[in-house]
């Protein structure tokens, strides 16, 4: 009986469909758990804090739920080939692959969007949460974004 060969190119595209599988479901369980810490921190502190104090209890549920976050992490600014330290800073970054732009604002705004959006690019991360502390009921206060 004759055994097929696997070419390594079918091998190998096997794996990294399956890695980008798994990303994907990753990067859907990491947000939820995100969303889940953060109705638990608005539940407790409800709305009308600084976005600060919203942002240091977030980092204590997001670590106590076993993942792994980062406060106030830069951003550089890459022109060409030139890197621009301006002080731009993601409120926080969870497993390297999401980013988290907290708000205590009255709704979002289209600069809030351009921020994320910028930190998304720059961060060369592919997903973010903008979450408005500043709302009745949390849900209404999240936007995911993709890149």
């Amino acid at each position: 009986m004759k055994q097929k060969k696997i070419h390594r190119g079918t091998q190998r595209d096997t794996e990294v469909h399956r890695e980008k599988k798994y990303n994907i479901m990753n990067i859907n369980e990491i947000t939820e758990k995100i969303i889940g810490c953060a109705i638990e921190v608005h539940r407790e502190l409800g709305p009308g804090l600084l976005e600060s104090a919203y942002e240091e209890c977030l980092i204590y549920e997001l670590r106590k739920a076993g993942l792994n976050a980062e406060r106030q992490v830069p951003v550089p600014i890459v022109y060409k080939e030139i890197k621009l330290e301006y002080g731009y800073r993601i409120d926080i970054l969870v497993e390297k692959l999401v980013i988290i732009e907290l708000k205590t604002v009255e709704a979002f705004t289209p600069v809030h969007e351009a921020q994320i959006l910028t930190y998304l690019k720059f961060g060369k991360i592919k997903t973010g949460l903008l979450i408005n502390f500043d709302v009745t009921l949390l849900k209404n206060g999240i936007k995911r974004y993709k890149l």
